[in-house]
């Protein structure tokens, strides 16, 4: 029965987060229990590549624990983002749309810990993705002690005036715990409402990117997701 209980559909989990810790134990606990869900379920962990604040505690969980570990970092960004000793593979890129990119497209799902502008800005782009149809990865907030409670409000009010259908306002999955959060992750099936299909996005992106002398190389690396 445990076996069962180890499978998971995924084989990664991008984490967005914050680079501080917050000002409450809540947001810390939730972090490391995250991390241990993850080595629990044999879950990859794909993150920001800090060694700072809750980024640095989840990945330390999972690195610890003997889990695969993946930070993806922008350069300007390692001396601010990472003191002390790194854990697992820590990957610079050039800036932060190629961070975004690459932890989408080495991930099967997305979860946000709480944060702040930059976990927002991370989370609402995939959410964005999923609207659009270029991907159709689960994605979940971990509303540790209703941490999110404001910005699902906000979500349900632009469904309510019209602004967001209300089939897309189930892109979202919430749970108050990272189990139950990771549960209903694994039951989460994504609805196709007149979205871009993924291939003809990929097309018409190509065909623009060579139209304005982009290299068809660095192209894949931003929507391979």
């Amino acid at each position: 029965m445990e076996g069962k209980l180890l499978i998971s559909r995924f084989k990664s989990v991008c984490v967005f987060c914050g680079s501080s810790t917050g000002k409450r134990d809540c947001y810390r606990d939730a972090a490391i229990e995250l991390g241990e869900e993850l080595v629990s379920k044999r879950l990859d962990l794909v993150y920001g590549g800090g060694s700072i604040g809750l980024m640095g505690l989840v990945s330390q969980v999972v690195h610890r624990a003997g889990g695969s570990v993946l930070g993806i970092i922008p350069r300007t960004l390692m001396c601010k983002e990472i003191t002390g000793e790194t854990v697992g593979e820590v990957r610079p890129v050039a800036d932060m749309h190629q961070r975004k990119a690459e932890m989408a497209r080495h991930s099967d799902c997305f979860i946000a810990l709480p944060g702040g502008y930059g976990t927002l800005e991370e989370l609402l782009e995939v959410i964005t993705w999923a609207q659009l149809g270029i991907h159709d990865k689960p994605v979940g907030l971990l509303n540790v002690d209703g941490y999110y409670d404001s910005l699902l409000t906000f979500i349900d009010k632009a469904v309510d005036d019209g602004f967001i259908k209300p089939s897309q306002r189930h892109i979202i999955v919430s749970a108050p715990n990272a189990k139950e959060l990771v549960q209903k992750l694994e039951e989460y099936v994504p609805v196709h409402d007149g979205v871009i299909a993924k291939a003809r996005w990929e097309g018409e992106q190509q065909q623009q990117q060579q139209q304005i002398g982009f290299k068809p190389a660095s192209l894949q690396t931003e929507i391979a997701l």
